[in-house]
């Protein structure tokens, strides 16, 4: 069955990638794969004595946000497009070429959260480009 699968991280861009992909998978009556990744944080962010979370909380928290973007965007299932909701932990761009695997098309932003805000493409969405196992579409805001 034909899929097509959206990377989503609450950023402007690809909160305009997940409309768009939304748009296209009714369009082609297919699912849609709404995917985000959270990372374990870095020691040297937490502060000195304080106690690390527990990853089911970070995962907890990871799945709330995209429900509330998903809300935010009215970006509901309908009778022409079923959602899978996807929340990974690791590197962002490893885990939408895993998701993408038997997709017909990998939908992402042009810029992220991070990086830095002159460049056309950010690090996530140059990555998947070159390496997804399907055709990408990158979406400006």
């Amino acid at each position: 069955m034909s899929k097509i699968v959206v990377g989503v991280d609450a950023s402007e861009g690809s909160r305009a990638a997940l409309r768009w992909a939304h748009q296209e998978a009714g369009l082609r009556r297919c699912p849609l794969v709404v995917v985000t990744v959270w990372q374990y944080p870095v020691l040297t962010t937490l502060p000195a004595f304080g106690a690390l979370p527990p990853i089911e909380d970070l995962s907890q928290e990871a799945e709330a946000a995209l429900r509330q973007v998903l809300d935010e965007e009215g970006v509901a299932a309908t009778d022409d497009v079923e959602i899978e909701t996807v929340v990974a932990e690791g590197a962002a761009a490893a885990a939408l070429l895993e998701a993408a695997d038997g997709a017909d098309l990998l939908v992402v932003g042009s810029r992220g959260h991070g990086g830095f805000t002159g460049m056309l493409l950010g690090s996530v969405s140059q990555h998947v480009v070159s390496h997804a196992p399907c055709p990408v579409v990158v979406v400006r805001h």
